[in-house]
């Protein structure tokens, strides 16, 4: 099965979907099964993204991938200093 990657944005209102579906009267597995997820996915999404709004999902993202990239510098720059800690010591 391919795996599709949804914006924060369509998750909020896919768990909204099934929020309404739900108090229908739905099972989880119906609700997960007419959005086209795994209960899995369903209940993931839930966790990470259950009280947020459209725009505090996007901002979620947005300081996930900013703190993505800040590892990185970071882990680079230790990678360089020590590198430079070990040549230090090799010339004295």
């Amino acid at each position: 099965m391919s795996r599709k990657c949804r914006t924060p944005e369509e998750i909020i209102n896919k768990l909204r979907e099934a929020e309404v579906g739900l108090a229908r009267g739905m099972t989880v597995p119906e609700v997960s099964k007419k959005l086209g997820v795994t209960e899995q996915t369903y209940y993931r999404w839930r966790k990470e993204y259950g009280g947020l709004g459209r725009d505090q999902a996007k901002r979620l993202k947005e300081l996930e991938r900013e703190n993505a990239r800040l590892k990185k510098l970071v882990a680079e720059l230790s990678l360089d200093n020590a590198i430079l800690k070990e040549a230090a010591q090799g010339n004295f």
